[in-house]
C-alpha cells in the first residue's frame, strides 16, 4: 500500500494505492485522484518548466515547458539537452525550441513571446 496526496485538484485527498489489488486507488473525492493514483505509480509523468538562452532579445533568457507531461525518469536527460540550447530572437509563443525531445512524442515550446 502507497499512500499520496493527490494534485490532480485543489483538494489534495490523501490517496491509498493497493499495488497488490490492480492499483486500486482510496480516498479519492473525484475520479481524478483514481487516475492520478494509478499512474502516479505506474507510469510517473511531469511538466517540465525551465529556460533557454536567448540572443538578441531584451532579455538573456527564454521561458519554456513541456506541451505534454514528460516521463519523470526523463526529466534530468531532458534538461541536459536543453542546457544547450541557444534560441535567436524574435520567439512567438508556443513555438517549438526542441520538437520530440528523447524521442517521447513531447516537445518543447516556448511559454513567452520575446
Amino acid at each position: 500500500m502507497t499512500n499520496l496526496i493527490c494534485i490532480g485538484c485543489p483538494r489534495g485527498c490523501h490517496l491509498q494505492v493497493d499495488e497488490e489489488n490492480g492499483y486500486a486507488v482510496s480516498g479519492n473525492r473525484c475520479p481524478i485522484g483514481a487516475k492520478y493514483g494509478k499512474e502516479e505509480l505506474t507510469n510517473p509523468t511531469r511538466t517540465l518548466t525551465t529556460t533557454v538562452r536567448l540572443e538578441g532579445g531584451l532579455h538573456e533568457m527564454l521561458p519554456v515547458r513541456t506541451d505534454k507531461p514528460l516521463p519523470k525518469g526523463k526529466l534530468m536527460e531532458a534538461m541536459q539537452l536543453i542546457n544547450q540550447v541557444k534560441v535567436k530572437a524574435p520567439v512567438k509563443m508556443h513555438q517549438v525550441i526542441i520538437e520530440n525531445i528523447l524521442d517521447t512524442g513531447v516537445n518543447i515550446i516556448s511559454s513567452k513571446e520575446m
